[in-house]
């Protein structure tokens, strides 16, 4: 009896004593390892999802979209809650046109949670959803859409994979653009079911901005271009459309285009806007600016007549015409009208010869050349323009005629919209509100009297007129504008094949209410600015004058 009473007490301090141990493991779990187990209970349950905020819109001067952030969604996984790898990753992949063996090594992975992926389409998120696949969840999201496509890509820009501008409007207003991230945390049972889900931080939306180009124009512009890129396979192109009594800018087109959508088929170099980072010597557009500082330093007026050899000599230059000729006396207008070299010499050399010295390159910046235009955009270039004290003695038979300097091709519009507004030198206006606060028009600063610009729009008018150097006409609108045909530097010489072709004009020609220019890298086969670019700006002026309702003259 006592052996056994022994026993029982035996047993009974065991159990005890395991009751105890039992107790103080408990306590040990609760306490000193709580947190620890507790923390990777929830890892487990609970997945912590980022909830991108929405981009605001980049609208038109009209209110339409140019660039808009529409509904999607995002594909994530709980690799451990995945009962089949290959079958899951077989599904997931066709419906979301992928390769099985990168969704499988994702859904192989250790982590806790991983994204499948992002910003994906509404039906293609349906179609996932109604699959019922273990481990796979969805949540809300947005992703960037252009409804215009190509048209103004190169403009607008672009965003990458984690919805951040990269350049362009896209780039250069990120801050406005861009709302900030939520958080959102998704719970699931130990089966894998989703039995919650908390919001952490709200996703908020970025403001709008909303831009002076007009849709229209810039599509109309854009087809325009691509046909010219079409017929004269050029390095590159561009056209800018703006009013010259505002300075907003209505269109601006680079071509080749971009796909904002794919830029990772695109070539790095069509990731910028031509009309604000293309450089290059103006040639015969140049020459109404010297005409200009002549004219009010008061040396000329439009009358005024020179005898002009057929060659003209500046230091060890000669200067030739594009097309040989004779002894001739011409007056100013008719030395725009048919772009004489000599004449656009002569008339330099008497500018920065004269008693006050320099005159030319005061006159050469005072329309805004060799300093950026000011436009809000990014990587403006600002050109090139020597300053006197390093002129060599043939540096006045280049300068006048738009050689041995470089220009962007929005410094010629801000210049010539000064000669077409009445002498106003204004900045471009290419940002109309931000997150709904309207921006300025510049009021400019007059640099020349309205006399001497009104001077320039008459005798520019000869430019398109029959014996001009342009082939254009707008039916029912008197035009004016200027042409130019440029060498190209290539390894520190002029070539003798590579040219650069443009046409800056303007309508209706006495009181002007649209300017653009056509500028043309490398033009393949003809190369002259009257009969590679001038048809293009006659295209695009023959659209935007009456859809703008500009009276014909």
């Amino acid at each position: 009896m006592k052996l056994i009473e022994r026993r029982v007490g035996l047993l009974f301090a065991f159990f005890a004593i395991a009751f105890c141990g039992v107790l103080l493991r408990a306590a040990w779990l609760q306490t000193v390892k709580g947190g620890e187990y507790s923390a990777s209970a929830r890892s487990q349950q609970v997945a912590s999802v980022e909830v991108p905020g929405t981009r605001g819109s980049i609208l038109d001067r009209r209110g339409e979209p140019l660039a808009v952030s529409e509904d999607a969604a995002t594909i994530f996984a709980t690799p451990y809650q995945v009962e089949d790898v290959d079958k899951t990753a077989e599904k997931l992949a066709e419906a979301l046109d992928q390769k099985p063996a990168a969704i499988r090594e994702i859904l192989s992975s250790d982590a806790g949670f991983e994204y499948v992926a992002r910003r994906v389409d509404l039906v293609t998120a349906d179609k996932i959803e109604k699959l019922e696949l273990p481990g796979i969840g969805i949540v809300p999201d947005s992703r960037r859409v252009y409804p215009q496509g190509e048209i103004g890509a190169r403009l607008i820009g672009a965003v990458g994979t984690d919805d951040q501008g990269l350049f362009g409007i896209e780039g250069s207003h990120e801050d406005v653009l861009a709302g900030s991230d939520g958080e959102l945390a998704v719970t699931r049972d130990a089966l894998g079911e989703e039995i919650g889900r908390d919001t952490i931080e709200e996703a908020t939306t970025g403001g709008d901005v909303q831009l002076t180009i007009d849709g229209k124009i810039q599509a109309e512009t854009e087809s325009v271009m691509a046909e010219l890129g079409e017929t004269y396979q050029p390095e590159g192109a561009t056209a800018i459309v703006m009013n010259p009594q505002t300075g907003d800018i209505l269109a601006m087109s680079s071509w080749p285009p971009v796909d904002p959508t794919d830029l990772e088929s695109a070539d790095a170099d069509l990731l910028s806007n031509m009309a604000t980072s293309f450089t290059y010597e103006p040639g015969s557009t140049f020459k109404a600016f010297t005409v200009a500082g002549a004219e009010e330093d008061g040396l000329v007026k439009p009358e005024t007549t020179f005898d002009l050899p057929p060659t003209i000599q500046v230091a060890d230059r000669v200067i030739e015409e594009s097309h040989p000729r004779g002894a001739e006396t011409m007056s100013v207008a008719e030395i725009l009208k048919v772009s004489s070299n000599v004449g656009a010499v002569t008339i330099g050399l008497e500018l920065n010869g004269g008693q006050w010295g320099d005159r030319f390159d005061y006159w050469v910046r005072r329309f805004g050349f060799a300093r950026p235009t000011g436009i809000d955009y990014p990587g403006e270039e600002m050109g090139i323009l020597p300053a006197p004290k390093d002129y060599s003695g043939s540096t006045m038979g280049n300068l006048p005629i738009g050689q041995g300097l470089s220009v962007t091709p929005l410094q010629m519009m801000a210049a010539y919209a000064a000669i077409a507004n009445g002498g106003t030198l204004r900045t471009p206006r290419l940002i109309e509100s931000v997150d709904g606060e309207e921006v300025p028009v510049d009021a400019g600063e007059q640099i020349i009297s309205p006399r001497t610009a009104r001077d320039l729009r008459r005798m520019l008018e000869g430019v398109v007129e029959p014996g001009g150097t342009a082939e254009v006409e707008v039916p029912g609108y008197v035009l004016a504008g200027k042409t130019g045909t440029s060498q190209k530097v290539v390894d520190g010489t002029y070539s003798e094949t590579e040219y650069v072709a443009s046409f800056v004009g303007f309508a209706p020609a006495k009181d002007p209410e649209l300017l653009a220019a056509v500028v043309v890298d490398y033009p393949k086969g003809d190369y002259y600015g009257g009969s590679v670019a001038a048809p293009a700006f006659g295209k695009i002026a023959s659209f935007a004058l009456p859809y703008l309702g500009i009276p014909p003259d």
